[in-house]
C-alpha cells in the first residue's frame, strides 16, 4: 500500500512538472538523500520508494525513458555518497555530532559499529538499508577509508541499488508476464536488507559480550 501511494504521488509529479523536470526532481532527491542527510527525514522520498515509484511511472507512460531515468539515478546516488564521504573526511566527527536529536545520534552509533564490522562491504550493503545509506559514507570519510577503496564500493553499491530497484518498478508496471518476477526480486532485495541488518546487530552483540 505504501509503495502504491508513493508511485501515485510520483506519477502526479510527471503531470505537473513534465518529463525534464521529473528527471531532475527524482535525481535531485536521490542526490540530497545521502549528500545532505535529507534521507534521515524523508526516507521514502529519497530511497527505495522513490526509485520503485519512478520506475512504475516509466513503465506506465512513454514520456519517461527508463534507461535515462535509471542511469541518471545511479549517477546521482554515486555523487551523493561522494559528497557525504568528502564532508566526513573534511570536517570529521564534529560534523556528525552537530546533527542533534537522540534518534539521529543513536543511528550514528549503530552505523559506526556497522562500518567497523563490514568495512568495504558496509558501503555496498548499506545502500539497501535506509539508516546505513545516509550515514555510512560520512563515517567512511571520518574513518579514513582510502578514497579509491570507497569509490569502488560506492559505484558498485549505488549503481546496483539504484538501477536494480528503478528497473524492477518499470517491469512491475510495463510487462504483465514479468511483473510477478519483479515483485519477487524486489522482495528478495528487501529481505536481504533485513538479513544484513540482523547480522550486523548479532555481530555487534557478540562483539560487545565477548571478553577482551
Amino acid at each position: 500500500m505504501l509503495r502504491t501511494t508513493v508511485s501515485d504521488d510520483v506519477a502526479g509529479w510527471l503531470d505537473v512538472l513534465g518529463p525534464l523536470a521529473f528527471y531532475l526532481v527524482v535525481w535531485g532527491l536521490v542526490f540530497v538523500g545521502t549528500a545532505f542527510f535529507v534521507g534521515v527525514f524523508i526516507p521514502f522520498l529519497t530511497g527505495d520508494g522513490l526509485l520503485f515509484g519512478a520506475g512504475i511511472v516509466a513503465g506506465s507512460t512513454d514520456r519517461i525513458d527508463i534507461w535515462v531515468l535509471a542511469i541518471g539515478v545511479g549517477v546521482a546516488a554515486v555523487a551523493g555518497d561522494q559528497v557525504a564521504f568528502l564532508l566526513g573526511r573534511r570536517y570529521g566527527r564534529p560534523y556528525l555530532s552537530s546533527r542533534k536529536g537522540r534518534w539521529v545520534q543513536s543511528m550514528v552509533v549503530r552505523t559506526e559499529r556497522f562500518y567497523e564490522l563490514f568495512g568495504w562491504w558496509s558501503v555496498v550493503i548499506g545502500r539497501y538499508m535506509p539508516w546505513a545509506r545516509v550515514f555510512v559514507p560520512v563515517i567512511a570519510g571520518i574513518g579514513g577509508m582510502p578514497y579509491l577503496r570507497f569509490l569502488t564500493a560506492n559505484v558498485f553499491g549505488a549503481l546496483s541499488w539504484a538501477v536494480l530497484i528503478t528497473v524492477l518498478g518499470y517491469f512491475a508496471a510495463s510487462d504483465p508476464s514479468v511483473r510477478p518476477i519483479a515483485y519477487v526480486v524486489a522482495g528478495v532485495v528487501i529481505a536481504a536488507s533485513v538479513v544484513a541488518g540482523i547480522r550486523a546487530w548479532h555481530q555487534d552483540r557478540t562483539t560487545r559480550t565477548t571478553p577482551a
